[in-house]
């Protein structure tokens, strides 16, 4: 595919074609960052984050403690170490 499109080309010195492949290439790209890109942005979910209790599962709410197979953690054992003191060299 590469060969044929070198092949059809205009000029016949490789200098030549190569700045036209970079000139079109360099036009490609331009395109889909200006235009198809934009277009394209409202299609796609990416930013579509939201962080909310409910997690949107049918039937589900906020998970309540110990009761899933997922470890409970009791509030104050959030963090595995103290924040009260500083942190000292073992």
């Amino acid at each position: 595919m590469y060969a044929w499109i070198w092949r059809h080309l205009p000029f016949r010195a490789w200098p030549a074609k190569l700045a036209t492949s970079l000139v079109l290439l360099a036009a490609i790209g331009a395109l889909l960052w200006y235009v198809v890109f934009p277009w394209a942005q409202p299609l796609l979910p990416f930013d579509d984050v939201q962080v909310t209790e409910d997690s949107g599962v049918p039937g589900g709410g906020p998970a309540e403690p110990g009761g899933g197979d997922e470890p409970s953690i009791d509030d104050e054992h959030d963090i595995p170490y103290s924040t009260e003191e500083p942190a000292t060299p073992r």
